[in-house]
């Protein structure tokens, strides 16, 4: 008897977890950044309204994705590459670019910002699905099935740091290095390989004057509480003061200048202070929801480029969210990555969407087993 060969359509669960947490995000972003918008910018709705701009175009993003056959981003591949490395020197140029905090990583285009770097995220995955695919045969040949992707990696990680951003080109390292693995790739030459970039890693990080301190703020916040370890600290006594059930949306405390990046970087604190723990522990298994209907897309995928391509995305978001609320709970150094989904929106939103898209997509073509 032949098995049936059935069209399931997207996968509801994942759009309901998406969906879920573009919705919190929206409410998160208002309250957390309200207060501040009215003394800066005297319009309490300043950033809400970026915000919501934003999600509108990530929607509309991610529903072209889910359109579109996946396949044909295999295509497409080295020109998005091609476009971002262009964009990635683009944003070392002072007049077309803009510095924050000391860190030139925003393109000015026509009064938007945008990131290349995110746009980097998107286009390293779509290289090591379209590589591991080629060279699926070869993965146990150093030379050519494990160099190449190290020496494409290497030169966006180089390229991204330069910003700086290492927070983002340690994430892409992580989600690559996950993703050589899952396809089977030498354990060996993945263990060597971080032995030999150890070095430069400790040099990157002790190097930058900024970079220490965030590593000794992290070793003990409390030794210097006003300073160093402030946002550490701020970020503890959100979390204190939210207990169980939390104060109550709107009434959080440190978000009253408190909390630096509450609307961005430091917002699950905000979540956990205004909802409690209950609150993040919802929004923790909204995201191990994803994490796991993005593995099981990865798993029924047609075929192995559907797997690396559904790995690699689901890696980015899981990695990033664990990271941004590791860092809010003091398990990691501070990074100043974004909560997918859920902090203030921008291109990292957008990037994010039009993965989700594209694992929509992905979904809607598998077959039921």
């Amino acid at each position: 008897m032949t098995q049936k060969n059935s069209q399931p359509g997207c996968d509801r669960i994942l759009a309901f977890a998406v969906a879920l947490l573009v919705l919190i995000g929206i409410v998160m972003v208002f309250s957390s950044s309200a207060v501040y918008a009215m003394e800066e910018y005297q319009d309490s709705w300043f950033f809400l309204k970026r915000h919501l701009l934003w999600v509108l175009i990530g929607t509309v993003m991610l529903f072209a994705a889910k359109s579109v056959d996946y396949h044909k981003l295999d295509g497409a591949t080295y020109p998005v590459m091609a476009a971002t490395v262009f964009l990635l020197i683009a944003v070392m140029m002072p007049e077309m670019s803009k510095e924050v905090g000391g860190a030139r990583r925003w393109l000015v285009l026509g009064g938007f910002s945008f990131q290349p770097s995110e746009l980097a995220k998107f286009a390293v995955i779509l290289f090591m699905a379209k590589s591991l695919v080629k060279r699926a045969d070869k993965l146990g040949n150093f030379a050519y099935g494990f160099l190449p992707n190290l020496i494409v990696l290497g030169i966006f990680f180089m390229l991204i740091l330069l910003q700086p951003d290492f927070g983002t080109a340690l994430i892409i390292s992580i989600v690559c290095f996950t993703m050589l693995y899952i396809a089977g790739v030498k354990k060996n030459y993945l263990i060597y390989s971080v032995i030999a970039a150890a070095p430069f890693l400790i040099s990157a990080v002790l190097s930058a004057e900024y970079r220490k301190r965030r590593l000794l703020s992290f070793l003990d916040p409390w030794a210097d509480p006003s300073d160093t370890g402030f946002q550490a600290v701020q970020s503890f006594l959100a979390f204190g003061r939210g207990g169980i059930w939390g104060l109550g949306l709107g009434d959080s405390r440190q978000k009253l200048f408190y909390l630096p990046e509450a609307h961005t970087d430091f917002i699950f604190s905000v979540v956990g202070e205004e909802l409690g723990f209950i609150g993040t522990m919802g929004i923790l298994a909204l995201f191990m929801l994803v994490l796991w209907r993005g593995f099981k897309i990865a798993y029924h995928a047609k075929d192995i480029y559907g797997t690396h391509l559904a790995t690699g995305l689901t890696l980015l978001v899981a990695i990033q969210a664990f990271t941004n609320m590791g860092v809010a709970v003091g398990l990691l150094p501070t990074k100043g990555l974004t909560l997918p989904f859920i902090s203030l929106g921008g291109s990292s939103l957008l990037i994010t969407m039009l993965g989700m898209g594209v694992l929509l997509n992905i979904s809607e073509q598998t077959v039921r087993r």
